[in-house]
């Protein structure tokens, strides 16, 4: 008997030990060098997610020392909030909702939440005006009166409308107005229940691909006045041009602006890790779009498009570095 409490009390004596070296640092010398970040993403279904996972390999191979665990959440708005509590340090939101959070303005009714900084745009999220081949609408000032989808109420897609619409000299008044998602607008117009619908997001799109199928249909330029005026009035925007690589039933280019995904960090992240996150992104392009196409967007001029809140410090040194600021 006391030979088996002999043994169990050295068994214990072992395990006590063994915990006390991992707690005083006995682990590998790769767990004491690691920086571990979280990233806020979007939904599993979405594209904020899967890139995210393209990004944080990338970095984690081509740093050695960055460790990245991928969350899924809610998107943009849900993102700058968990960055603005601490619970995440990095993540990508579309730009124009993290200028809404900075400024306290727009579809933002929280408080604002001003501790973010930007370490990069990632790729566009494109805004598109689709209408249909015959409905005589080649402008968007053709669409007063018209049965117009913008977007659900209070989201971003409805923001884009209001702001593209007053560069026309438009607001929702003069529409018979709808508000429907992407694939509910695509439905409705399938079925001659709207004229128009606007879209903001990755090109191409599911939803019009999808409406290409059973209708002819077209996406409406901008004019340059109408351009020039949304990136004048609004950091965020940046001029986009959409060809037939985009979508196939676009026979001219057409002209349109864009938000950008967009990479950010808490402002307290270590300036060094900053930048070495923006390097390895940017000097691994070819890996990332093996893993995900988004990354054929990613060069290092289109980074610093549509910034509209600071740059992080790293991201700055890095950028001033190799010549693009």
């Amino acid at each position: 008997m006391k030979n088996k409490k002999y043994k169990l009390i050295v068994a214990l004596c072992l395990v006590a030990a063994l915990f006390c070296l991992a707690a005083c640092g006995g682990g590998s010398s790769e767990s004491d060098d690691s920086v571990r970040l979280i990233m806020a993403t979007g939904g599993t279904g979405g594209t904020y997610y899967p890139f995210g996972g393209a990004l944080a390999q990338t970095i984690s191979t081509a740093t050695d020392y960055i460790r990245i665990n991928v969350n899924a959440s809610g998107a943009s708005a849900e993102n700058v909030q968990l960055i603005g509590s601490g619970q995440a340090h990095l993540a990508i939101v579309q730009n124009d909702v993290m200028d809404y959070a900075f400024n306290a303005t727009n579809t933002w009714t929280s408080d604002a939440v001003t501790n973010m900084r930007t370490l990069m745009s990632l790729y566009p999220e494109v805004c598109q005006i689709v209408v249909t081949a015959d409905s005589g609408i080649t402008s968007v000032a053709d669409l007063e009166g018209k049965r117009v989808s913008t977007g659900d109420v209070g989201s971003g897609v409805e923001a884009n409308a209001a702001q593209i619409l007053a560069a026309y000299g438009l607001s929702f008044s003069d529409l018979r107005q709808e508000h429907l998602g992407f694939s509910p607008s695509a439905d409705a117009m399938r079925d001659n229940a709207i004229d128009a619908f606007f879209v903001t997001a990755g090109v191409p799109n599911t939803a019009i691909m999808d409406l290409q199928n059973s209708r002819d249909i077209r996406i409406l330029n901008l004019s340059d006045a109408a351009v020039d005026a949304l990136i004048a009035d609004y950091a965020f925007y940046s001029r986009t041009v959409l060809t037939s690589d985009d979508y196939s039933f676009i026979d001219d280019p057409v002209n349109t602006v864009s938000v950008r995904a967009t990479l950010i960090a808490t402002p307290d992240l270590d300036e060094q890790v900053a930048y070495d996150i923006v390097k390895a992104i940017l000097e691994n392009i070819d890996e990332i779009t093996l893993a995900h196409a988004r990354g054929a967007y990613l060069s290092p001029e289109n980074a610093i498009l549509g910034i509209s809140v600071q740059l992080h410090p790293g991201a700055r040194r890095y950028f001033q570095e190799i010549g693009v600021l």
